[in-house]
């Protein structure tokens, strides 16, 4: 017993070990993803299963490092990084954005998508919302999900946000005209008003802030205690960008994913 809880000890703060989870997923046959409920990066299907685009990527990846099983650990998104450190579940599978603030706290994969943001408004787009200077300018009530990257970007405009629980709350509120816009990322937004004659996507817009862009691009993070986890994950997500990046591409398209929101940015980059 004394072994197996040196094995599972979490490094000091702000430290990376290299870890030997690989090898006891192994053994176990089983990896527990970390997903939170937002199609189309990571949720729970009709059948009980994981789906999305993450969950796809994961079962793909694992199989290929000998891990034949995955096991979704539903939570939500504000919980994953903290779920992920008291080890209730191996990897988060989310989509999540890449930033500096967590990277101080998990080891990310390079990132299997780019995304840019996008509003849910009523039909018609009436108050003509482009971006989020535009939601400023016009004095307009934004809405966006919980823990959304959305948020912080509207916040640094002096918006204040309505925090949802998702997307679906956020379509209900614009179609009731409690809010005036809700900010996600593209590809969540469009599968979203998908079929509903009372609320529009607007078009795709690069986020800016402080004049700089904020790029949304996710992938899977890991705790900092393993690295070796991480890096033979990471090689399997690099093998699938190969060839113009036709095996991810194969995997993500039916979640509304195309080349537009491929990327060869790193975790590095996007850490820094």
């Amino acid at each position: 017993m004394v072994g197996v809880a040196g094995c599972s000890r979490m490094p000091p703060p702000g430290k990376v070990e290299g870890g030997d989870l690989l090898e006891r997923l192994r053994d176990r046959g089983t990896a527990r993803l970390g997903i939170a409920n937002e199609p189309p990066f990571g949720y729970i299907n009709s059948q009980g299963e994981a789906a999305g685009e993450a969950p796809d990527i994961a079962r793909v990846v694992f199989e290929r490092l000998g891990v034949p099983n995955i096991e979704p650990v539903p939570t939500e998104f504000s919980a994953l990084i903290p779920g992920l450190q008291a080890q209730q579940f191996d990897i988060v599978s989310a989509g999540m954005y890449i930033n500096p603030t967590r990277c101080e706290q998990v080891l990310f994969a390079d990132p299997d998508y780019l995304m840019l943001d996008a509003f849910i408004v009523p039909e018609g787009n009436p108050d003509g919302v482009t971006d989020y200077r535009s939601v400023k300018d016009k004095g307009l009530r934004l809405a966006s999900g919980e823990a959304y990257a959305q948020v912080s970007y509207a916040e640094s405009y002096g918006i204040d946000v309505l925090v949802l629980p998702d997307q679906v709350a956020g379509l209900d509120a614009v179609t009731q005209g409690r809010v005036d816009a809700f900010v996600g990322t593209n590809v969540t937004v469009q599968g979203t008003v998908k079929d509903n004659d009372r609320a529009d996507a607007t078009q795709p817009f690069q986020p800016v802030v402080d004049g700089e862009p904020a790029y949304g691009a996710g992938g899977f993070a890991f705790r900092l205690s393993e690295k070796n986890f991480r890096d033979a994950f990471n090689q399997e997500i690099l093998k699938l960008k190969e060839d113009n990046y036709r095996e991810l591409l194969e995997i993500v398209s039916p979640y509304g994913f195309t080349m537009a929101e491929m990327t060869d940015l790193t975790a590095e980059e996007l850490c820094a």
